[in-house]
């Protein structure tokens, strides 16, 4: 049985890398010991001679404060023959400073899992030495789950007030950030107001910070639309309890991406996990999400509802106004989610040498 060191960071403000690390930890269980990338290279020594590989998850928190020690784990990592396994949930859009900081540790790699079929794709395509790795792609599971002993909170009251009279509201959970395309849920509800559906729009999340005039044009856009009475954006909303209650004065979401649903949106998953349907486009490629059994649970229960990848705001407005009223059948989310990490420790095994040995001694 592999044991395996898994490296995080000591982030307070957790995002979905991180949230996968600490996650993977707790999933492996005793096999799992966790460490974190401080500059102690004393304890995390001791901690790889105890282990049979060690998993980086990349991107990783703060990392201009973090330029060395990665490097120097996996080169420790190397001279006490421990091997190196790479989870990438980015690259293509990562800052190419980023890309190059990250490069050496990945060349020290023995494996690599990718987050999903284009992250493979475009690590493959791009200039970076590839070498012989053993490679895989695994879900990433929802950092988000719903208790449903969720109180509503002060973003939750600020939603349901926005319903009175009998409103449909539509929303979208996440940040919001021009490649998102969140005006485009703007656009699909002034269609249904031009059409005689009295909508509202709640946006569970805050505008990404670092972007020169996000909110001052999503504003703008708001007014341009005639739906400033209409439209509601929470802000950051600190725990899983708080996004939950808001989520659930939703009653659609809606996300038109430029490059349809991929398996990497949580934002979409968040969504659907609060018991709502979600309706936004499909991917560029259909065979995406094949390795995602969430995902197709989700799509075959109803929970997403899929409209064709090129799809307008009116076929998307149309798709919304036909699940006015509707809610998905329910699905067993607890099975759904140990199933998903299930699939993903199964994959990591997979990439391990240490467990390959064991399984297939001649072969190594």
């Amino acid at each position: 049985m592999t044991r395996y060191l898994v490296l995080g960071s000591d982030a307070t403000t957790v995002c979905g890398v991180e949230a996968f690390t600490r996650n993977l930890s707790v999933r492996l269980g005793p096999r799992a010991v966790s460490d974190i990338l401080d500059g102690n290279l004393g304890r995390l020594s001791r901690n790889l001679a105890q282990a049979d590989a060690v998993v980086f998850n990349f991107p990783i928190v703060a990392w201009k404060r973090r330029l060395v020690e990665p490097f120097a784990a996996a080169i420790l990592a190397k001279l006490k023959r421990t091997e190196v396994i790479v989870v990438l949930h980015e690259w293509a859009s990562l800052d190419w400073k980023r890309r190059l900081i990250l490069w050496p540790v990945i060349l020290f790699a023995d494996a690599i899992l990718f987050s999903a079929p284009e992250v493979r794709r475009e690590w493959l395509e791009s200039r970076y030495p590839v070498g012989r790795k053993r490679t895989a792609i695994i879900p990433i599971p929802p950092n988000l789950l719903p208790s449903g002993k969720e109180q509503a909170e002060p973003a939750a009251l600020a939603i349901r007030k926005l319903r009175a009279g009998g409103r449909t509201i539509l929303g979208q959970f996440g940040s919001i950030y021009p490649k998102k395309n969140c005006a485009e849920l703007l656009a699909i509800a002034r269609t249904l107001v031009d059409d005689g559906q009295d909508v509202a729009v709640a946006f569970v999340g805050s505008f990404i910070k670092g972007m020169d005039n996000v909110e001052e044009d999503f504003r703008n856009r708001v007014e341009a639309l005639g739906l400033a009475d209409r439209v509601i954006v929470t802000g950051y909303l600190a725990t899983d309890e708080d996004v939950f209650a808001a989520c659930r004065e939703v009653d659609i979401f809606c996300y038109r991406f430029s490059e349809g649903l991929t398996a990497r949106r949580g934002s979409v998953l968040a969504a659907a996990l609060g018991g709502r349907i979600v309706v936004t486009n499909a991917p560029v490629d259909p065979s995406g999400l094949e390795h995602h059994g969430l995902f197709q649970a989700l799509i075959r229960n109803g929970n997403i509802v899929l409209c064709p990848h090129d799809a307008d705001v009116e076929t998307m407005a149309k798709a919304v106004g036909d699940m006015i009223g509707r809610l998905p059948q329910p699905l067993d989310m607890d099975a759904e989610i140990a199933s998903l990490w299930n699939a993903i420790i199964g994959q990591i095994d997979s990439v391990s040498a240490y467990r390959m040995a064991q399984l297939n001694p001649e072969r190594l």
